[in-house]
């Protein structure tokens, strides 16, 4: 069934192949026309076909008409400023990017060349195309080797790099026509963007056409974490240290259990029972003592499965990330939950305050704001139905240039790693012997430094490449194609980067790849063995496995274990066979089979977290237009307060509770109602709101009648924005702690997902409620001053959160977030002395979101 599927999934793939080879014959006709011209012709050309697509009634139609001599014009220019002319190939692999499709291009077929065609094209419109590649290097590196080719054709480049936050810089840079950055800057920035209080202080534009190289790593590997700004939540520090000491105390399989596949650890009833002793507590899981359980869950997840140089390293007394995909230091990252907090206080470092989420999306969810979408990778069929499924986003595989050489060997399957490690670094010294270059790929830098003081002892010089040394990739990457080089390398070599060889090189065999071990995805495998044997060079790969690898010992078939066993292999004996590569393959498809479970149930929930991201993110985006005025949102927000305010104080249209009503209008918004007033008022309109309205109208023109317009407008914008933020940012608190916890609905036959949908729409009606109610709660109390004063008011409040770009300390007049909602008619927890449900306990209209 699987190999029928696949043979129709290469008859269309080779049907478009064939489309495109059409296409490409109409492109090589025009290369006559464009070579004879002077750079100056060609220049003009160019020019003449952006004054046509930009003149254009549907300019995304003209593009399409124009490619052919856009692309023609692409390739004479590279020819002549970069000494590089496009493959028949990379014309079609420039073609699927413009389409929004993934090109799939074998390793040194020249993918960075290849977006310039698509990149050179669509920035014709004048909206920006972002190139987002995984790391600093190549983005600068790209931008660089490409930059005189696009500066010849009239477009400004820019690179956003990390450590570089001044705004009028990455404004600068995005305001190119064409800008190279990586993935979590440009998510990160809309981040911030929108958490900013000045229009023109947002850095990103649009969102119009980004290609992404390295496409699976980016939007596959890395979308299981989402892009987090956070802010200090206040917790007790010293907790993680008394549940890293409790954790300690714990024994395997008698205080808990591992599940090493799912990365979960369960506590037993005999360390429930001991825990409670050592934290001298009755009941670990009480609703006062649930912090504590929450920390000790973690304090063991970081002393039994995270493991230093391998997860993360330490550096000046900092834990910092690994990043699993592409084995480099996530630097500015943490691990959420208080899970980085807990590995400090295993490592006995500072223990930094844990945060609590201010603003997110997943990169999913980031990279399917853009109109137009593509993408470039070595590897993405095997991931093929994800792309289409979440981001509708087609592969095509473009054949090679030239016919791949490279042999791929089945792979060496030892019983031990310490029998693996022997045989691999006898092979190494075989090889270092008649000058053949060698990469060994690892799995984590623990490993890269085994395998490095194994050739020290023998004394095989080499070089050693992973997060620890990062700064020196360019140079160590540039010599690993020499003779008698050997490197060793975790992932982060396997991504973007050329290791070329000569001609000496090539006749002793090309580059050699060594695996130490099987990856749990099946690309970062092939993405290592693809740095050998580009461009029709001759190369060898294999991988030398044992049964004690990870992925073998947790998810691998039982069958290598009794092939093995039946054979009675001596010490240092391997078996290597097809099966065993099959078997290997299907633990691989297992663990890609959970990853894609794990991303697809992270964007089903934030899809719902997403609808409402744009919700908020729209208002704000009104409210910092400085053309926009407010005041009819501030009239519509005033109505729908006093709706509130009469549900507040339970005035259903008869006289009970005016007292209370009263009272909550003079302590809510200054605002002095008398009783009689109120009964004639329903005497003659049937209802509480005219009056009231009347009253708050004359009260709010007066105090504002000492500004001009344009410092009104900025006040209410200010006032409202603040309240927005606020509230924002303590609903996401909220619904981090419904998502945490919304699991446990499935022991009761719900589904969590359904559950987690209602209750989150409840949850953004109240905040929306809270969010116009607060806000006129605030004008009203806000105290006015003459108009120069509140102008120099107004802008200094504006240019304070600015620098911050985070007010942090909820607002007293806000309604605090309480661990545990309390009943209706109880104490609010506030401390005012009311009914919750007079009180903190308000809720908003049941009706649409944010007025129009």
């Amino acid at each position: 069934m699987f190999s029928l599927i696949k043979k129709i999934l290469n008859s269309k793939n080779d049907r478009l192949i064939g489309h495109y080879k059409r296409q490409i014959k109409k492109i090589n006709e025009l290369e006559s026309k464009y070579a004879t011209l002077s750079d100056e012709e060609l220049k003009n050309s160019f020019q003449e076909l952006k004054n046509q697509v930009q003149a254009s009634k549907n300019p995304q139609e003209e593009l399409n008409k124009i490619l052919y001599q856009s692309f023609a014009i692409t390739r004479e220019a590279s020819k002549r400023v970069l000494n590089m002319r496009h493959f028949d190939v990379q014309l079609i692999g420039g073609m699927v990017l413009h389409e929004g499709k993934i090109a799939e291009m074998k390793t040194g077929e020249g993918k960075t060349l290849v977006a310039t065609l698509p990149v050179c094209l669509n920035a014709m419109l004048g909206k920006g195309v972002h190139i987002i590649t995984v790391n600093d290097y190549l983005a600068q590196r790209d931008a660089e080797t490409m930059r005189p080719l696009y500066e010849f054709l009239g477009y400004s480049v820019g690179v956003i790099v990390s450590g570089i936050y001044d705004d009028s810089h990455r404004l600068a840079q995005y305001s190119c026509d064409i800008t190279y950055g990586t993935n979590n800057e440009f998510g990160f920035d809309y981040l911030r963007d929108n958490m900013k209080y000045d229009f023109n202080q947002k850095v990103q534009k649009e969102h119009y056409f980004a290609i992404v190289d390295e496409v699976d790593s980016i939007l596959i590997d890395e979308a299981r974490t989402p892009l987090i700004i956070s802010g200090p939540a206040n917790r007790v520090l010293k907790n993680y240290e008394i549940a890293n000491n409790v954790a300690l105390k714990f024994k395997e399989n008698e205080d808990y259990t591992i599940d090493e596949k799912n990365k979960v650890i369960l506590l037993t009833e005999s360390g429930i029972n001991h825990a409670e002793k050592l934290f001298e507590i009755d009941n670990l899981y009480s609703v006062d003592n649930a912090i504590l359980a929450h920390h000790l869950d973690q304090a063991l997840k970081a002393n039994k499965l995270f493991k230093k140089d391998k997860d993360y390293v330490l550096r000046d007394g900092e834990v910092v990330i690994v990043d699993e995909f592409t084995g480099r230091l996530s630097e500015g990252r943490r691990f959420s939950e208080g899970l980085h907090q807990a590995l400090e206080a295993k490592e006995g470092v500072k223990i930094k305050e844990e945060s609590q989420t201010l603003a997110d999306i997943t990169y999913q969810n980031y990279f399917r704001l853009y109109q137009k979408l593509a993408g470039m990778t070595g590897t993405a069929q095997t991931e093929a139905s994800e792309f289409l499924q979440i981001y509708n986003l087609e592969v095509v595989s473009i054949p090679t240039n030239l016919p791949i050489k490279r042999k791929d060997l089945n792979d060496l399957i030892y019983k031990t790693e310490r029998e693996k490690f022997n045989a691999l670094v006898e092979k190494i010294i075989e090889l270092n012997k008649k000058g053949q270059p060698i990469l060994v790929g690892t799995a984590s830098i623990e490993k890269s430094e085994k395998i490095h003081d194994l050739l020290k002892s023998k004394r095989i010089p080499h070089s050693v490449l992973n997060a620890k040394n990062h700064a020196q990739e360019a140079e160590i990457i540039k010599d690993a194609g020499n003779k008698g080089a050997v490197t060793i390398a975790t992932n982060m070599a396997g991504r973007g980067v050329d290791i070329k060889i000569n001609d000496e090189v090539r006749e002793l065999g090309g580059l050699y790849i060594i695996g130490t071990e099987r990856h749990e995805s099946r690309r970062i495998d092939n993405q290592l063995r693809g740095r050998s044997g580009r461009q029709g060079d001759p190369g060898t790969s294999q991988f030398y496995l044992s049964l004690e690898d990870p992925l073998l010992r947790i998810f691998g078939s039982d069958k290598i274990k009794n092939i093995m066993d039946k054979l009675g292999l001596d010490d240092g004996e391997h078996i290597e066979s097809k099966l065993v590569t099959r078997s290997v393959e299907n633990a691989q498809k297992k663990v890609e089979s959970m990853h894609f479970e794990a991303r697809k149930h992270l964007l089903e929930y934030d899809d719902v977290a997403n609808e409402q991201r744009k919700a908020i993110y729209r208002l704000r985006n009104e409210l910092l237009n400085p053309t926009q005025d407010v005041s009819h949102k501030i009239i519509e927000n005033r109505h729908d307060a006093i709706t509130m305010l009469l549900e507040k104080a339970e005035v259903f249209n008869d006289f009970d509770n005016l007292e209370s009503l009263c009272a909550m209008a003079l302590e809510d918004f200054n605002v002095t109602l008398d009783i009689q007033e109120l009964k004639d008022s329903y005497q003659k309109n049937n209802n509480f709101e005219t009056l009231i309205d009347e009253k708050m109208k004359q009260i709010y023109d007066k105090k504002m009648s000492i500004l001009d317009s344009q410092t009104r407008i900025e006040i209410e914008k200010l006032v409202y924005l603040q309240t927005l933020d606020n509230l924002w940012r303590d609903h996401l608190y909220v619904m981090d702690t419904l998502k945490t916890g919304i699991g446990l609905r499935g022991y009761n036959q719900k589904d969590p997902l359904v559950e987690y949908k209602k209750e989150s729409y409840n949850l953004f009606l109240e905040l929306v409620g809270q969010i116009k109610y607060t806000t006129i709660k605030m004008l009203y109390k806000v105290q006015l001053k003459t108009n120069q004063e509140s102008e120099e008011e107004a802008k200094n409040a504006l240019q304070k959160l600015n620098n911050s770009n985070q007010n942090l300390k909820t607002n007293h007049e806000n309604p605090p977030i309480f661990k545990k909602k309390p009943i209706r008619n109880e104490p609010c927890p506030c401390g005012s002395g009311k009914k919750y449900k007079n009180c903190c306990g308000m809720s908003g209209p049941k009706k649409g979101v944010f007025a129009k």
